[in-house]
């Protein structure tokens, strides 16, 4: 059986505010996804952090994947409009 992402993803309110992290760990999924998104390869995250697995990389990619999927989603012109207010 495949690990789902919530065998690695926990969520405690003394731990980083809340925010979504991997389990045993102060490494949010907020940080990889922006490690990632600024070009940071696997192999450098893994070396960076070496608490972290790879199965938890992906297990925070599916995290974020599953979280979007329930959001309500605007255009993003729409979206930069409201912020200039």
């Amino acid at each position: 059986m495949v690990p789902s992402y919530r065998d690695f993803i926990s969520s405690d309110p003394k731990i980083l505010f809340g925010k979504p992290a991997i389990k045993g760990t102060r490494i949010s999924v907020e940080l990889i996804l922006d490690e990632l998104a600024g070009g940071t390869s696997l192999a450098e995250l893994l070396e960076n952090y070496p608490s972290l697995s790879l199965e938890a990389i992906y297990a925070a990619l599916a995290f974020a994947a599953d979280t979007l999927r329930a959001e309500e989603i605007y255009p993003l012109d729409q979206a930069a409009s409201c912020t200039s207010l």
